[in-house]
């Protein structure tokens, strides 16, 4: 009988403890190469080792997620990419799968999914959370031109730490950016969801998932 060998995995995530926790979870089902808290360390460590598979957050400082795999599909590796992360917004997911992407988790959901979801994609598969799986499918079915609303992944942190009543300052704080980058964010946000108050960005937070039940 042969006996395949584990996976090589590489973690992005910027919050340390989050990475401890994802690596005793996964300790008996792949061998960690490395762990890392930014996307920019992501993708030089990602060209030293070329693991088999990258379980990265969205969100990260210096290169988000998606930018981190883009570069790296841009360099030659193609390391396989699981997303987990706090967004339940279909339409950051059906973008992340559209770009290569061969997994989707949402965090919440880490503890039951996230060993299937390696051993599906160590396998040649796909894996995407069943709690958007509808919803994504949906909007991975329409042509780009038909998806009016398409946040960053910087956007969607600053719509979420609004949604959970955070001020300016805390959220340049939590985020590490400038509290002036806060509010051009926000302003973004603003225009781009039609939402004349902090109270209209809250409701659209609500209605798509963004914030913790």
């Amino acid at each position: 009988m042969t006996v395949m060998p584990r996976p090589r995995v590489l973690l992005a995530d910027d919050h340390v403890m989050v990475a401890q926790g994802l690596s005793r979870l996964l300790e008996g089902e792949v061998d960690i190469v490395g762990t890392v808290s930014d996307g920019g360390e992501l993708v030089a460590l990602a060209q030293k080792h070329h693991p088999d598979i990258i379980i990265a957050d969205m969100t990260m400082p210096v290169l988000n997620g998606l930018e981190a795999m883009r570069r790296l599909r841009a360099l030659g590796i193609r390391s396989r990419f699981i997303f987990l992360t706090l967004h339940a917004e279909p339409r950051l997911a059906s973008e992340a799968m559209r770009n290569g992407a061969s997994g989707y988790v949402l965090k919440q959901s880490a503890g039951d999914e996230l060993i299937e979801a390696v051993r599906a994609v160590a396998g040649g598969l796909t894996y995407l959370t069943p709690l958007i799986t509808r919803d994504v499918l949906r909007a991975m079915a329409q042509p780009d031109d038909a998806q009016p609303i398409s946040l960053t992944p910087r956007q969607l942190d600053v719509l979420r730490l609004i949604g959970e009543g955070k001020r300016m300052k805390e959220i340049a704080a939590e985020l590490q950016i400038s509290v002036r980058t806060v509010e051009t964010h926000k302003q973004s946000l603003q225009q781009t969801l039609g939402a004349d108050t902090t109270a209209d960005l809250i409701k659209f937070a609500l209605k798509h998932g963004l914030l913790p039940d």
